[in-house]
């Protein structure tokens, strides 16, 4: 009989006293999202605490609205808007302690800006006007990644070398529904949970990739679900309860920073704006479905949570959104301002060493340049 002939149909045999390695109960998520506001646990928030979320989101909002409208202006390439993903938006960069890093995706720029990084730094990759805009080691924040779950492997491996070195650093990574189809997204929590490394990984589960929905993705009963395989513990969280996402995280990334290993936490909300100004969504989903979750909004969970406390007035409203919409009145004059870009910047931080195929390409541009300014001075 050969080797071949050997493997076929061949099937481990446990022994007898055969057990999993690792309990899974515990690591189940519930089976109803986390919630938060609008039931009893909200009284035990402190009121300045709920105060500063309600800003926090109400200018998110109002950002949302300002770069969206700058791609009608021409002034953005694209926008990929996570208005009504504000609360997980808000939740993710204050989660993190300052010396812990973000790994967003394209549609987590709210997320960047909350974390401290200029807004128009942040808009700057969708502008089209250079890499990535900012210094990712100033804020501790991963450059924005367009393809899908690739910056998750990089969370672990950073995250992993951080412990090996001795830092009590946490990544924590963001990735939409579709990107967990991803090969990147299995083998990063894979990775993440072998190594126990400080990662955790949130899922915004905002119910399409672009155009594809949750049940045509996977038939697992939920994404917190999938870290059960990779053996971590799943959470399941009210995406639009901001005061809910902070608290998951919050506890997900102090277990990560005491050495428990990573959490994969799904965040259930929505997309109510399209997949980016590019995309036409009523062609896969109706109006209806739209407006049954503008009831659930974000921003409107945290209002009447204040105002049924009696925290929050007419005027707090109105002073709230003065601040929000001086904000965007400060990006909007901003963006307004056409940059003066160089185009050999395009070498710059391509490689630590430039390559001679870019030093040749960069030579040729030059020439070329050259060739135009001496055209134009004729």
């Amino acid at each position: 009989m050969t080797v071949t002939e050997q493997r076929v149909g061949y099937r481990p045999t446990p022994p007898p006293a055969w057990q999993p390695r690792t309990d899974p109960a515990p690591l189940l998520p519930d089976a109803e999202p986390y919630r938060v506001l609008g039931t009893a646990a909200a009284g035990d928030i402190d009121p300045e605490s709920l105060l500063a979320l309600h800003a926090r989101l109400v200018r998110g909002r109002r950002y949302n609205t300002q770069a969206t409208a700058l791609t009608k202006q021409g002034r953005l390439a694209v926008y990929p808007s996570s208005a009504g993903q504000e609360a997980c938006q808000i939740a993710a960069a204050h989660a993190l302690r300052d010396h812990d890093w973000l790994f967003p995706s394209y549609r987590d720029t709210l997320a960047v800006v909350a974390r401290g990084v200029d807004p128009v730094e942040a808009l700057t990759l969708l502008r089209g006007d250079w890499h990535t805009g900012y210094d990712p080691r100033e804020h501790r924040v991963a450059p924005l990644s367009t393809p899908l779950a690739t910056q998750l492997p990089h969370a672990v491996g950073l995250a992993h070398a951080a412990r090996l070195q001795g830092d009590d650093v946490v990544a924590l990574a963001l990735v939409g529904d579709g990107g967990t189809s991803e090969g990147d997204f299995h083998e990063a929590l894979n990775f993440a949970a072998v190594w126990r490394a400080p990662v955790v990984f949130l899922v915004q589960n905002n119910g399409f990739a672009i155009s594809v929905p949750l049940d045509k993705q996977t038939a697992a009963p939920s994404l917190a679900h999938k870290a059960v395989g990779y053996g971590m513990p799943g959470r399941l969280v009210d995406g639009n309860d901001v005061v809910a996402v902070h608290q998951v995280l919050a506890d997900s990334v102090h277990q990560a920073r005491q050495g428990c290993g990573p959490t994969l936490v799904e965040a259930i909300t929505y997309r109510v704006d399209a997949h980016t100004n590019a995309d036409d969504a009523t062609r896969y989903r109706g109006d209806d479905e739209v407006e049954t979750w503008r009831e659930h909004d974000p921003v409107e969970l945290m209002r009447r949570e204040l105002t049924r406390r009696g925290l929050l007035d007419d005027e707090g409203v109105r002073a709230v959104e003065e601040e929000a919409e001086r904000m965007a009145a400060d990006l909007r004059a901003r963006m307004n301002v056409t940059p003066q870009l160089d185009p050999l910047a395009l070498f710059a931080h391509v490689y630590d060493q430039p390559t001679r195929q870019l030093r040749e390409q960069r030579d040729g541009l030059c020439a070329e340049l050259s060739a135009e300014a001496e055209g134009a001075g004729r």
